[in-house]
């Protein structure tokens, strides 16, 4: 470069700023290349205003020599003509010198930079070692530097720099060189800073005055990209993209302001009509010429987005981000279409399209420019749109000029292309050489039909691959539409129908409901069009049905069908019969299923109906000839499925869902499942599982699918099916129709409804699959008998009514046929003339009644049945009669009411809830079986018996306990109780009444006395019997019942009394004071001999005893027994016998006390084998023996105290070893022992006469 040239500025990106140089220029020229290429090697931190981030540049300057032109004129705002610094050159050494020449050149340098107010300037001196060689008288060099310092820099000392030799390669010369390019750096900065800032402040108050009249948007625009060739220019190209960015922000503002009706008066010079569309230019790095036009108001809407794209695409290239310019591209042109039509402006037809057209290409081949291959195909899925845009435009000019149609263009079609073309104007310069350029491939469309379509394919089939490149199918699909109606057009309905197809499928399994209808239509024309009569057919019927076209359209193609139907077949395009399968979802929609009965279980040969309701689809009547559905049949148990069909649909309907034919998927079913333990039914696990998982796995992209029409069902053979349902002669209105079944049921086993065939003429629809399942399901049942109770329990003793029920099932009951019932003693059957069957249907209807003839022999009774048709019902009542047994069984350890133990007897009778129970086994023979048939019969006994032994002294009373155990109220009579050995010597007197009403849980007592004569009786075996019936039957009714008991023991061997004395001079006892308690034993017979072999007997003397144990208890805590309670005693074997006993007992309370309790007891040695087991209180302590083997005056010091009930055993209180076998002690019979103390009272005073009182007064 040679500085004192002055050459053009170009706005290119080779702009730098400007730095003047004044004063020797020789001297600057000899630096001149190591200061451009020393300048920019190290980069500056630029701290900028309004908090905006601080930025690392790399500064260069463009250094021309100073000439006073260079300096801004005063209204001058361009910034890339600014020189932002200037500096003046020297290397005078000599006072002199300086003086006379220098001094006064920097003068005039400062005078007209003061005169243009530009402050940013630098003085710098050169010192060299040769001329100081050379000059001996000359002053050092820092005096130059200080005198000129001191002339120029009084307050700016820094703007002075002495540069040490900088062409030599020492230390100081390099040290000198870095400090000068720092302070040139730093100034330049400095001048950056503050010439931007004046800048930026004057254009916003511009940007502030665009509401004053007279403000230019293309000024304004001339002046914010001034700023941004300057940041650009300082390579600060995210800074230069944000100036174009707001220039396009406002004036998009402005544009839609404008179409609000809010317009500002430059927008008039944008809304010209359109005279050139020749489309972007990228490939220079600024239109000079559109920006010419803008600086001058005469750029277009498209001039000035063509110019302002055009920057923005160079930005983001030295951003490195291409991709964006390919998304602000697709933005752009649609937003230049849209702002044409805001602004109204004036465009011939097609020159948009040409326009878009030559941007998409341009912006393609300007990335291509910059981006290798492999990058290209990894970000295909940013340019694509651009592709598809172009091709879309493409199509729109062919349809313009006639291109697309079969006969090609026409005069007027032509005339439109010449006059395109001419918009287009001459090819740049760039794009000349260039074969695949956007203005040639632009022209060579619109010249042929050929061209056209070669061109218009390859751009869509580029796009398609591009989409299924990056999974964008339905966009692909898309293009393939368009490519369909290309075809279309152009008389190739094949290649069309194929694109079609496969934009059929995403809009049907995404619903897109009016994009199908459309396709449909189209491709309804293809096939027609190549004769594909079945194909044809199923896309008419979908049509047919579809509410998104109008009544006649769906008329049409209704009665497309309808005409088919009716042609006679010919050719061989169709099935072998010449039937065509179509779907019946196209034709109609099953609303509901209904069985009748509405279980859905029927026995073989029963009448089961299904009353199935369809909506028509079309709009025309269609008669159908047969409508038959498929059953699919099962030989599975019936009754698997009944209940829980019975769950889901108590009233025997079957819904069906309501969906389209174009529906998607069927809706998800879920149903829960728990997993139990089996040892604890425990739940082990819950979880979900969906039923109809078939359906919705399916592949919907390969699986035949009926809402394609590329995909029919096949014909159906309805004479072949083993199993149908048919209706002939059926006419399907418009709307609901209900049509009738008869369902068929000679097998049994469970039918499944699997299709629907509905035949019209040459044409069948099928529906191939029901959803929900509909099924029905046929039984055979086995003959059943059962018998049951009438009542809640039936009562042994009375005749009670049973029920026989007879389910035929298969089997029909014949003339003749007869049930045999063995006869048992114990429950004998009871019948008369007047006993009649029912005859039931299947449903619970009545049919009639029929008389039984019942016969009755010493074994069997035979009961002969009425004729009964198969699966029907027989029911008839029969009278039995169970017995009750003399001797009923007894709980176990059940106690009589007078204590005794009765024991079990085996029986085969059980207790539930109190009553007895006795369980009968019938033996019944069927005429329908071989075997027998067990029914049990279970009865229960009403009464509950017991029975006790009283006495009173010498005398002896039987006393029988009937309590009513059932909820039946009872009538009781005739109460007699007998002996059955016939003692003449015995008489049983009765103190009864006669007639007694026994109500439900009730007790009755019955009492006799016993009286004997000479030796009583050792035993006696009684039976009870009496009359009883229910409280309202009459006296006809009344049965028998009997107890048999046995008594042991009846007379009375010992007599027990009790005296209870006050003490010594008292008249009564006291409390608190010791009494004295007689009690005598006395024997009142002799010993018989079944006593003897009993008893234990000993001889003392000649003195015939046995020993006898008594204790005194006082259970209610009334006495203190004092001394011994209990003891042994020797009771001598002879009538009237007495042993007395004395003790002392002390009263706790006052009143009249009952006397203590006296219990006597056999006592046995521990040698002594007793017959009956003695109870389990019978055991003593050692202790206790060891005592009780002692005389009776031993025992004095052995007493203890009983006091309130509680008991302690008699012991020394010593520990003894154990003796052997323990003695035992027995409990007498209850009437062996008669105590006279029983119901006796003593009057017991207080202890002291006076008695305090407490009133409580309130």
């Amino acid at each position: 470069m040679e500085p004192h040239e002055e050459k053009p500025i170009i706005y290119t990106m080779e702009n730098k700023p400007i730095v003047t140089c004044a004063g020797d220029q020789n001297l600057f020229t000899a630096l001149y290349g190591s200061l451009t290429q020393q300048l920019p090697r190290e980069p500056m931190e630029w701290r900028r205003s309004y908090g905006r981030a601080p930025k690392m540049i790399y500064l260069e300057a463009n250094f021309v020599q100073f000439k006073e032109e260079l300096l801004p004129k005063e209204g001058n705002k361009a910034l890339l003509t600014f020189p932002f610094l200037h500096i003046y050159w020297t290397d005078c050494c000599d006072t002199e010198v300086y003086k006379a020449s220098v001094k006064e050149d920097m003068q005039r340098w400062q005078a007209v930079l003061r005169l243009h107010g530009s402050v940013d300037w630098l003085i710098v001196v050169v010192e060299s070692d040769n001329k100081k060689k050379n000059k001996t008288n000359i002053l050092p060099r820092t005096s130059i530097v200080d005198k000129i310092r001191n002339d120029f820099c009084n307050k700016q000392s820094d703007r002075c720099v002495a540069l040490s030799d900088p062409l030599k390669e020492s230390s100081r010369s390099q040290e000198s060189w870095s400090s000068f390019l720092t302070k040139l750096r730093t100034l330049l900065l400095m001048s950056f800073t503050r010439n931007l800032g004046r800048f930026e402040d004057d254009m916003r108050t511009l940007r502030e005055k665009r509401t004053e009249p007279g403000w230019s948007f293309c000024d304004y625009f001339m002046v914010q990209e001034e700023l941004a060739f300057v940041f650009e220019m300082l390579q600060q190209f995210e800074d230069a993209l944000v100036q174009y960015d707001e220039l396009d922000a406002l004036f998009t503002q402005y544009v839609l302001n404008f179409g609000a009706g809010d317009g500002a008066n430059w927008l008039g010079s944008f809304c010209q009509p359109v005279r050139s569309w020749n489309g972007l230019l990228l490939r220079r790095p600024i239109d000079m010429e559109k920006r010419d036009l803008i600086q001058k108001g005469e750029a277009s809407l498209l001039d000035l987005r063509s110019y302002l794209f055009s920057r923005q695409c160079t930005l983001l290239i030295f951003l490195q981000r291409p991709w964006e310019v390919t998304t602000r591209a697709l933005e752009l042109l649609h937003n230049c279409v849209q702002e044409l039509r805001l602004l109204e402006v004036s465009v011939v037809s097609g020159a948009l399209d040409c326009w878009v057209f030559l941007s998409c290409l341009e912006v393609l081949h300007r990335i291509e420019g910059c981006c290798d291959r492999t990058q290209l195909e990894a970000n295909s899925s940013h340019t694509v749109g651009l592709w598809t845009y172009a091709t879309e435009k493409l199509k729109c000019l062919g349809d313009l000029c006639g291109l697309v149609s079969e006969n090609g263009p026409n005069s007027e079609d032509l005339n439109k292309t010449v006059d395109l073309l001419a918009g287009l104007g001459a090819e740049r310069p760039e794009t000349v050489n260039s074969p695949q350029s956007p203005y040639k491939k632009l022209k060579e469309a619109l010249s042929s039909v050929e061209a056209f379509e070669k061109h218009y394919l390859e751009l869509s089939h580029a796009a398609m691959e591009m989409y299924q490149a990056i999974g964008r199918l339905r966009s692909a699909r898309l293009v393939g539409k368009s490519l369909a109606e290309f075809h279309m057009r152009k008389g190739d309905p094949q290649s069309a129908e194929n694109f079609l197809l496969d934009s059929l499928k995403s809009y049907v399994s995404e619903s897109w409901s009016l994009p199908l209808t459309h396709t449909r239509k189209q491709i309804a024309e293809c096939q027609k069009q190549l004769q594909k009569m079945d194909e044809y057919l199923q896309t008419s019927a979908l049509l047919a049905s579809d509410s998104n076209l109008s009544d006649e359209e769906r008329k049409h193609f209704c009665q497309e069908i309808l005409t088919f139907a009716s042609q006679t077949p010919e050719g061989k395009g169709q099935q072998k019969d010449g039937r065509v399968a179509l779907s019946m979802s196209s034709f109609t929609q099953l609303q509901e299923l209904r069985f009748r009965p509405a279980s859905a279980l029927v026995h073989v040969g029963a009448v089961l109906q299904l009353e199935l309701r369809v909506c028509s689809l079309m709009l025309v009547p269609v008669r159908v000839e047969q409508l038959a559905a498929a059953v699919h049949f099962a030989q599975e148990q019936p009754g698997s499925t009944a209940h829980r069909r019975a769950a889901q649909n108590p009233d025997g309907t079957v819904t069906f869902p309501a969906a389209s034919p174009a529906s998607a998927s069927p809706a998800l079913e879920l149903c829960e499942i728990q997993e139990h333990s089996p040892s604890d039914n425990a739940l082990n696990s819950a979880g979900v599982a969906c039923k109809n998982v078939h359906l919705l796995m399916r592949r919907h992209d390969s699986a035949t699918s009926l809402d394609t029409p590329n995909a029919a069902p096949n014909a159906l053979n309805v004479e072949d099916g083993a199993h149908l349902l048919k209706a002939t002669d059926v006419t399907l209105e418009p709307g609901d129709n209900s049509i009738v079944f008869t369902a068929p049921s000679q097998k049994p086993g469970v039918y499944t409804l699997r299709q629907l065939c509905a035949t019209v003429g040459r044409v069948q629809l099928v529906l191939p699959h029901l959803y929900p399942v509909v099924q029905y399901e046929v039984y055979s049942q086995e003959p059943q008998l059962s018998i049951q109770p009438l009542t809640e329990n039936l009562l042994a003793g009375l005749p009670q009514q049973v029920k026989f029920t007879i389910l035929t099932g298969h089997y029909a009951v014949k003339k003749g046929d007869a049930l045999q019932l063995s006869n048992t003693d114990s429950m004998p059957v009871l019948h008369s003339n007047t006993c009649s069957a029912r005859i039931l249907s299947s449903s619970a209807e009545l049919l009639g009644e029929s008389a039984l003839s019942i016969q009755s022999s010493e074994k069997v009774t035979s009961i002969s049945l009425p004729v009964t048709p198969p699966y029907h019902t027989l029911e008839f009542l029969l009278e039995v009669l169970c017995h009750i047994p003399s001797s009923p069984a007894r709980m176990e350890s059940e106690r009589l009411t007078n204590g005794q133990i009765s024991h079990r007897a085996r029986s085969r009778t059980r207790f539930n809830s109190g009553m007895a129970v006795i369980d009968h086994k019938v033996s019944v023979d069927c005429p329908w079986s071989i075997y027998s048939t067990l029914v049990s019969l279970t009865f229960h006994v009403p009464f509950k018996v017991k029975h006790s032994l009283l006495s009173a002294g010498r005398r002896k009373f039987i006393q029988v306990c009937l309590q009513n155990v059932s909820d039946t109220n009872f009538r009781l009579t005739n109460q007699t109780l007998t002996e059955n050995q016939h003692t003449p010597s015995l008489e049983l007197l009765s103190l009864n009444t006669k007639t007694h009403s026994v109500f439900s849980h009730q007790c009755v007592f019955s009492v006799w006395e016993l009286r004997w004569s000479g030796v009583p009786p050792v035993s006696l075996h009684c039976e009870f019997s009496a009359a009883f019936a229910p409280a309202d039957a009459p006296d006809a009714a009344l049965k028998p019942y009997r107890y048999d008991f046995t008594l042991e023991s009846v007379s009375t061997l010992y007599s027990v009394s009790a005296e209870i004395r006050p003490p010594a001079g008292e008249q009564h006892c006291r409390t608190g004071a010791l009494c004295r308690l007689e009690v005598s034993l006395t024997r009142l017979t002799e010993p018989s001999d079944t006593e003897r072999s009993d008893e234990e007997f000993s001889d003392t003397d000649g003195l015939r005893t046995t020993r006898l144990m008594y204790e005194v208890i006082d259970n209610n805590s009334n006495w203190a027994v004092c001394g011994k309670s209990s003891g042994v005693v020797s009771m001598p074997v002879a009538a009237m016998a007495t042993h007395k006993v004395h003790m002392e007992i002390m009263p706790l309370f006052a009143g009249h006390l009952p006397f203590p309790n006296i219990r006597v007891f056999k006592y046995l040695p521990h040698h002594a084998s007793p017959v009956i087991q003695p109870d389990t209180d019978s055991c003593l302590e050692n202790d206790s023996l060891s005592l009780l083997d002692k005389t009776l005056e031993d025992q004095g010091d052995t007493a203890s105290l009983r006091s309130r009930g509680s008991v302690q055993s008699l012991g020394s209180g010593e520990s003894a070893q154990p003796r052997g076998p323990m003695p035992k002690r027995q409990a007498f019979g209850p009437g062996q022992v008669f105590n006279g103390t029983q119901g006796r009272q003593v009057l017991v005073l207080p202890a002291a006469d006076h008695h305090v009182m407490e009133v409580n007064v309130t």
